[in-house]
């Protein structure tokens, strides 16, 4: 299965149109490409060395995923897994989850499950705070670029900051997903769509004030 490469564009709504006299111009927008290739020769997946830091992210979202998942039952006769620690989980057990929490459940509610879990990681207040710290000026569209390169790596692999342009204007926003880990170690496009694209532009766009969208794009 070849990897559709995915551009990931955030957009704010203009305001509501208002008396001539006090209309606003169009606030800015900011890019993120995600460039998926091929998976590896021969179905061979990416190797990935996970340390400490990538384990517990990985832990952290697996553990509220869970509580959305199927029961997951030991091999042969015996009862449930045990609960693992934050740092005992791995990638593997990770994409596990995510596959149980689609059992059973419409698009509908996988997406909203995940919103769930998006939100059960924040604290109380923190996308009115989020909207207050990062209005969607050239500024933040850059400084959240360049966070998402390190804090998303254990998600989706390697990325890198690279130049865009946002409505005939050039700047550092967008961040170039060389080949998405999550797709890959899926390998399943609606898992893909449902327990990532949708719920994560619904995020950004209903939790944040900051309209994501999601498309495939031509490889370069």
């Amino acid at each position: 299965m070849a990897l559709m490469p995915v551009e990931l564009c955030y957009a704010t709504v203009a305001s509501p149109v208002a008396a001539p006299s006090a209309r606003r111009a169009p606030r800015r927008r900011a890019v993120v490409r995600c460039a998926a290739s091929a998976p590896a020769p021969m179905g061979e997946k990416t190797e990935y060395r996970d340390g400490p830091l990538e384990r517990a992210f990985m832990g952290l979202f697996a553990r509220k995923m869970e509580k959305f998942a199927g029961r997951k039952k030991k091999p042969g006769p015996g009862g449930e897994e045990e609960k693992k620690a934050v740092w005992e989980w791995d990638y593997e057990s990770f994409v596990d989850v995510s596959r149980r929490v689609m059992v059973g459940r419409s698009r509908a509610q996988q997406q909203e499950a995940v919103r769930e879990v998006l939100l059960s990681m924040l604290p109380p207040g923190a996308p009115e705070q989020f909207k207050k710290l990062f209005p969607p000026t050239r500024w933040a569209c850059e400084f959240n670029a360049a966070l998402t390169v390190p804090f998303f790596h254990w998600l989706v692999g390697p990325s890198e900051v690279i130049e865009v342009e946002v409505d005939g204007v050039k700047q550092r926003s967008g961040v170039l997903i060389k080949k998405c880990r999550y797709l890959e170690n899926s390998g399943c496009v609606g898992m893909c769509v449902n327990m990532c694209k949708i719920p994560t532009q619904s995020f950004f766009t209903d939790e944040f004030g900051l309209p994501l969208t999601m498309n495939p794009i031509n490889p370069g």
